[in-house]
């Protein structure tokens, strides 16, 4: 398997959740843009992330099996890397691409029914819940009183940051897609972190299956941009680069090294991003109680981070 330091873990986690928090808003200028719908996004998420992988390991030797070593690709970072059986890794990479697809549905057809903001809430913020249970039960992973007190004051500073204007709607079945969502991702979190197989095949692997299980429904919707098609492609490219190809590549990485619910809290940075960058591009005001929320979700994160580095809580 991959081995990464604890440090570096983080560092790539951290990553992956700010890449993240930049898909929001290029999905919002794809729409505008290429006049597609939400599902043909993803596809094209999908299918541009794969490319970026696979010209990646091209370029870089992204996903090959190397002894013991420094790999180029991660600065240098030690790598023992243990082939998994052929079966196994198949395995794996048809339940994370399925599950892939189904969260980024389940997220759209939830906003649907509940609107942005509770679905973000909804989403986000029941994924490390999900993780630590199934954390506890499945890898023997332990947050104790500290790190299960981080985890609250991060939901609270989401839900302070996404529903400060009071608008939030609800609707059951809005609420009910939005778990949906949340049980995927934590899925593919929980299956990765007790993996051994290499990130970046699996990360490319996901999102083939993915975009074939949605390339259906995007078919029906309107596969191809009808609007700018530079600015359509160009939105495309960086949508399957940055939220996708490097955040995924780097959060599967990351996770050899850091706990599943740590890396699920960390995740939660995504809508601070996502906030600053709607401040920042799309004039939006930043009130104060979503900014106090964005400051107690970031204190979590650190204080969750620091202790996964200092090893206060481990697994049993």
């Amino acid at each position: 398997m991959t081995h990464v330091s604890v440090r570096r873990g983080l560092l790539y986690v951290s990553i992956a959740a700010t890449a993240w928090g930049t898909g929001g808003a290029a999905g919002a200028l794809l729409y505008q843009a290429g006049g597609l719908g939400p599902v043909a996004v993803s596809f094209w998420r999908f299918a541009a992330g794969a490319a970026m992988l696979l010209l990646a390991g091209r370029l870089l030797g992204l996903g090959e099996t190397r002894p013991a070593g420094d790999d180029p690709a991660l600065g240098g970072t030690p790598l023992t890397i243990r082939r998994p059986r052929l079966g196994a890794a198949l395995g794996r990479i048809l339940v994370t691409g399925v599950a892939m697809a189904v969260y980024q549905t389940a997220y759209f057809a939830a906003i649907a029914g509940s609107g942005l903001a509770v679905a973000t809430v909804v989403t986000i913020g029941a994924t490390p819940v999900l993780v630590a249970a199934g954390g506890r039960l499945l890898l023997g992973e332990r947050l104790g009183a500290a790190g299960l007190g981080a985890v609250t004051i991060a939901l609270t500073g989401l839900a302070m940051l996404t529903l400060d204007d009071g608008s939030a709607t609800f609707s059951a079945a809005g609420i009910g897609w939005a778990l949906l969502s949340a049980a995927g991702y934590a899925g593919v979190t929980l299956l990765n972190r007790a993996s051994s197989g290499e990130p970046y095949r699996t990360a490319m692997g996901g999102f083939v299956v993915g975009g074939l299980c949605l390339l259906p429904v995007a078919l029906a919707q309107g596969l191809l941009p009808s609007g700018d098609p530079l600015a359509s492609w160009a939105i495309i490219a960086f949508l399957g680069t940055v939220p996708t190809a490097l955040a995924y590549g780097l959060f599967f990485t990351g996770l050899a090294a850091v706990r599943a619910t740590t890396a699920s809290v960390i995740s939660l940075v995504e809508p601070v991003g996502a906030a600053l960058l709607g401040i920042l591009l799309l004039g939006e005001r930043l009130t104060l109680p979503a900014a106090c929320g964005g400051v107690l979700l970031l204190g979590a994160v650190a204080l969750l981070a620091a202790g996964e580095r200092g090893g206060g809580s481990g697994t049993t």
